[in-house]
């Protein structure tokens, strides 16, 4: 019998041995237990009648019919929330994002050498990941365009002062569910945007390709930060995973500093570390994001952003998935607005052309 307070999993996976392992590791959490296995989504589809589980974990590359092909029909016919298992290649990374944009919560990366002893070295942040799921609130799903938007539907150009662009930074911080919120925040800004940083939960291996993605859909140029160079205007740099992000000077210039420092709340790259790099070096010139995720990475970040004269927002609880991050920003009085997913964009936007006419003025 099933304790009515343990999280509820189901694991699909064509391999028995990630199965195996799978189920040690939920099993070894005092907070959940594995309710079923199955070698293939057919299987996964009649036991999750049976068995009705909290949340599923599921492989990508299965016989009969493919993760993604199985996540689809799930969440259009019953929606529950998924935890992707995903090998770390880069044709692994792009389906891991799909999955994300089909409505998974999150995704595990496979070892590639030492399956069993890598994943069991893995057993904190699967558990985590899956209590993260349990929890967290089941949107409608977004599908992203194919493309840039152009012509009548493009946003203008929103500054026409270089000086503001140049001087302005729009700083981001997002962990589970932020890759697609991130995506929403993104899309409607002008190709004029101040420069964009921002810190991803993400392991090594994926930002590269979201970074891709998010450059194919946005106006705006978004690559990985590399160390060193320029942060301009148009541009958004994400944190490559398994590096902290900062913002540095150079002379008058913004620049992007990497490092591997030591992880700072149990995550690297650390909201906290952008956010406090920013309140240091940006000061009043900064706009503060905090987005969707589980913990208190960046709330403290966010605070001390504020205090440095940045403007800055938390997504609200009803269109996060995970309201962790931003729920400990606001309780601490780190958000200047709460706000709506889909509005983010649009007061940003406000806020820098109030900030451009005041300076105007001046």
């Amino acid at each position: 019998m099933v304790s009515a307070n343990k999280i509820k999993v189901l694991c699909v996976d064509d391999s028995a041995l990630i199965r195996s392992v799978m189920t040690e590791i939920i099993n070894s959490q005092p907070d959940m237990t594995v309710v079923g296995t199955a070698a293939d989504p057919l299987v996964g589809r009649d036991l999750i009648k049976v068995t009705n589980p909290d949340v599923l974990t599921l492989d990508v590359e299965m016989p009969r019919m493919d993760g993604l092909e199985f996540l689809e029909k799930l969440m259009r016919l019953r929606p529950m929330p998924v935890v992707m298992v995903s090998s770390l290649t880069e044709r692994g990374s792009e389906i891991a994002l799909r999955a994300l944009e089909l409505g998974a919560i999150d995704f595990v990366t496979k070892p590639r050498l030492g399956v069993r002893d890598g994943l069991l070295n893995y057993t904190e942040l699967i558990a985590n990941k899956i209590r993260a799921a349990a929890s967290a609130r089941l949107l409608p799903s977004r599908h992203a365009a194919s493309a840039r938007p152009a012509g009548e539907n493009a946003p203008e150009a929103l500054l026409r002062s270089p000086l503001l662009s140049t001087e302005k930074l729009i700083i981001i911080g997002a962990s589970t569910g932020g890759t697609e919120a991130i995506r929403e925040v993104l899309q409607p800004l002008p190709p004029d945007s101040p420069g964009i940083m921002i810190a991803q939960h993400m392991p090594a291996g994926f930002t590269r390709s979201f970074a891709q993605r998010l450059d194919g859909l946005c106006r705006i140029t978004v690559k990985e930060a590399e160390h060193g160079e320029r942060v301009l205007p148009g541009y958004a740099y994400i944190a490559p995973g398994g590096f902290h992000l900062s913002l540095a000077r150079s002379g008058a210039n913004y620049v992007a500093h990497l490092d591997q420092e030591p992880p700072v709340n149990r995550h690297r790259p650390s909201i906290d570390v952008l956010f406090d790099s920013a309140a240091k070096h940006a000061g009043k010139n900064a706009i503060g994001m905090i987005l969707t995720g589980m913990g208190k990475d960046g709330a403290e970040g966010l605070l001390r952003m504020k205090r440095a004269g940045a403007h800055t927002l938390a997504q609200d609880e009803a269109s996060c998935v995970v309201f962790g991050m931003p729920k400990e920003a606001i309780a601490i009085g780190a958000a200047d607005e709460v706000a709506p997913l889909g509005e983010m964009a649009r007061r940003v936007l406000t806020h820098l052309r109030t900030f451009g006419a005041r300076t105007n003025r001046v």
